[in-house]
């Protein structure tokens, strides 16, 4: 019998133990599987893991490598630590825990909650496991929507990068400093735009100026930004200028959380107006 063994690690976890802990939590979850399936006499297809993924993320590159590998049947069993490894979603875990593995002849096994698909007894006990896992996430979003609205309502900045010509105060959390270089060339796109310069004049001149676009300037200074809409993550286009000249943020006004989502399952690319 060919054994597949999933690991994960999420940002979750990260939080319930020390940094230099992370590689060997996962570490761990694979020592203890691997001994698992040696003691049962099963053979190791392959050890899938994903490192610093939420259980509710269905983008995860190892869980959908594991399961294309599943679909054609390169294996009979798939072993994890928990089911909660494996997915967090009760409707991922009716639609391959309960269907498709079925379906393609695959056993799943989850060692520390006894769930094992060839024992018909315990199916109930596994929806219930996944009933459990679908409320942690429901309550843990509610929790960051509290936590984050608290913030911005003390005026804190809660994003991950700051805007264009701010920079994080190192010394405290939420708080926003000027960024000289960049606030100087934001100062000089107000100036060209309130002497009747176009946005495209303005972004011809900032780009035969040699002056780093957003994107770039933030990963010159090292950070790992990557701006998903620009075509061009090197030069500035009038897109970025329009954002720039009709961003309230420049004239001291906090605006954040203009889009809403309707529930945690939503994902990014179908964020909806949130609605007054």
């Amino acid at each position: 019998m060919k054994v597949a063994i999933y690991c994960r690690l999420s940002e979750e976890d990260r939080h319930k133990i020390n940094k230099d802990d992370d590689s060997q939590s996962i570490q761990n979850q694979k020592s203890m599987l691997l001994d698992y399936a040696i003691n049962q006499g099963w053979e190791i297809y392959n050890i899938y893991s994903d490192d610093d993924y939420a259980g509710s993320d269905r983008n995860r590159p190892e869980f959908n490598r594991l399961l294309e590998d599943a679909k054609n049947r390169k294996f009979q069993i798939v072993l994890c630590k928990s089911q909660s490894r494996f997915t967090r979603e009760m409707e991922l875990v009716e639609k391959y825990i309960h269907g498709n593995f079925i379906e393609w002849g695959i056993r799943f096994i989850s060692v520390a909650d006894n769930a094992d698909t060839a024992n018909a007894g315990n199916k109930k006990s596994r929806q219930i496991n996944g009933l459990v896992n679908e409320w942690y996430l429901e309550d843990m979003s509610e929790n960051i929507k509290s936590v984050l609205t608290d913030k911005r309502k003390r005026g804190q900045h809660i994003g991950s990068f700051s805007l264009y010509g701010y920079k994080k105060d190192p010394d405290k959390k939420g708080h926003l400093l000027i960024d000289e270089p960049a606030a100087k060339v934001v100062k000089k796109i107000f100036e060209m735009y309130a002497s009747g310069k176009g946005v495209y004049m303005i972004t011809g001149h900032l780009n035969e100026c040699g002056v780093p676009c957003p994107s770039m300037y933030k990963r010159q200074k090292g950070e790992k930004y990557l701006n998903p809409k620009a075509k061009n993550n090197f030069l500035w286009c009038e897109r970025t200028i329009s954002s720039i000249i009709t961003n309230e943020m420049y004239i001291g006004n906090m605006v954040q959380n203009k889009f809403g989502v309707i529930s945690y399952k939503v994902k990014l690319n179908r964020q909806k107006p949130k609605m007054e």
